[in-house]
């Protein structure tokens, strides 16, 4: 019990690291909570600080989830209860750190509960447990943003995609993935969590009000060219 403990306050204070304020407050002098979007994640600190300093956020939010997953795997010496999936115990010790991670970059104490939507901290997490639906998850997400410059529209179809992706490889493709029920049921369960993370960018796209990234609509460009 005290391992598990451990995982989850580890992995939810590494998730919790405001990268975006402390980098937008390092080189610009300002809290990126500020400006913009009034969001700390990489969407906003593209927007607001550039392409390089916004990737510097991107980075580092994907590398919590990555890194919540590495700890977990060097603290574990087994699991507190009966596990009752068929995957082996390390594997479910790193989907709950990287789980604490996401909600700890999502809700974080150090900036007031308030954090990102968790798409790149939650990928970061998902490379190690399912790669090739995160793959294809980025690959869509790539696609729609270069489609129609909204990030954020881009963040909602991966989300859908990952859990589509590993239903149709299971039960169409005929692929046995190991784990498959367990997997699915929490694939689909962090899609609907950072599907809700986005609430708000839904309602602005419903009324035409998002934000876009026209220099990133590279297929509307080659269309009207």
């Amino acid at each position: 019990m005290i391992s598990i403990i451990v995982v989850l306050v580890t992995g939810y204070l590494l998730g919790a690291i405001p990268f975006g304020v402390i980098i937008s407050k390092r080189f610009r002098g300002f809290d990126l909570r500020t400006k913009g979007s009034g969001n700390m994640g990489s969407t906003n600190a593209f927007r607001v600080l550039g392409w390089k300093l916004g990737l510097m956020v991107q980075i580092l939010d994907l590398a919590k989830g990555i890194g919540a997953v590495l700890i977990a795997t060097f603290l574990f010496n087994g699991l507190p209860f009966h596990n009752v999936t068929p995957f082996q115990d390390i594997t479910v010790f790193r989907f709950i750190a990287g789980i604490a991670a996401v909600i700890g970059h999502c809700y974080t104490i150090f900036a007031g509960f308030k954090g990102g939507k968790g798409i790149s901290t939650a990928a970061g997490m998902l490379v190690a447990i399912a790669p090739i639906e995160t793959a294809v998850a980025i690959g869509i997400f790539m696609l729609v943003v270069f489609a129609s410059g909204y990030i954020s529209l881009g963040s909602i179809s991966a989300a859908i995609v990952f859990p589509t992706t590993m239903f149709v490889r299971q039960n169409i493709l005929g692929v046995d993935i190991y784990g498959y029920h367990t997997l699915i049921v929490g694939a689909i369960g962090i899609s609907l969590f950072l599907i809700y993370r986005h609430r708000k960018n839904i309602q602005r796209l419903l009324s035409k009000t998002e934000n876009r990234f026209d220099k990133l609509r590279i297929f509307h460009k080659r269309a009207t060219a």
